[in-house]
């Protein structure tokens, strides 16, 4: 799975970190992936300027800035001193695969907070969209908005699926730059079964 945590990063920047045991841990945090998604969102910045913007103290922020850099998260940009120094997201994108972490419960407890996280940062922007949508253009409201749909695939096929997914936003991901009327738009794909109660039995070894 690859995550955003937020919406498209700045133009140039494709980088992503792999989360390991360690970092899923980190970053399973409720102030730590806030300040994950602030500074990829919004570029770099210091523990003062996130704390107010997040309505934290300083020295908190600064704490979890340096967790996070502990396992490559973000990094200090070697900018400013103290409560100036000036922190910067290290990638763009954050991935991980479920199963590296199906031996250790630890982990497995720390990527379902973080994928339920993420679950509340989608709904969290999408109701913001909705309370200011009468006053932008129409335009922009025909063009936005939700969809969803239903298709019978293998798990090799959703895998298949989601990576064409990704090719298209990649293609468009800069289609718009330099253009005054583009804007940042975050674009979300999601999949889920939807016969929670009929999990496939793994396939049978053979001998």
């Amino acid at each position: 799975m690859t995550s955003t945590s937020a919406p498209p990063p700045a133009p140039g920047d494709d980088s992503v970190v792999h989360l390991d045991a360690v970092s899923v841990k980190v970053l399973a945090h409720p102030l730590r992936s806030r300040l994950l998604v602030a500074l990829r969102l919004g570029g770099p910045s210091t523990a003062t300027a996130l704390a107010a913007q997040l309505g934290t103290n300083s020295g908190a922020t600064s704490y979890h800035l340096r967790r996070l850099a502990s396992v490559g998260l973000v990094q200090d940009t070697g900018e400013g001193e103290g409560k100036r120094r000036l922190w910067a997201a290290a990638s763009a994108y954050t991935s991980w695969d479920a199963s590296q972490f199906a031996d250790d419960e630890d982990a497995e407890t720390a990527l379902t907070w973080l994928s339920r996280d993420y679950l509340r940062h989608l709904g969290d922007r999408f109701e913001r969209w909705l309370d200011v949508e009468s006053q932008w253009p129409t335009a922009w409201r025909d063009a936005l908005g939700m969809n969803d749909d239903v298709v019978v695939l293998t798990a090799d096929q959703v895998t298949a699926m989601t990576a064409e997914l990704r090719e298209v936003v990649q293609r468009y991901r800069r289609a718009g730059q330099g253009n005054p009327s583009a804007r940042r738009v975050a674009v979300y794909t999601l999949s889920y079964p939807i016969d929670l109660a009929r999990p496939p039995r793994p396939p049978q070894e053979t001998r």
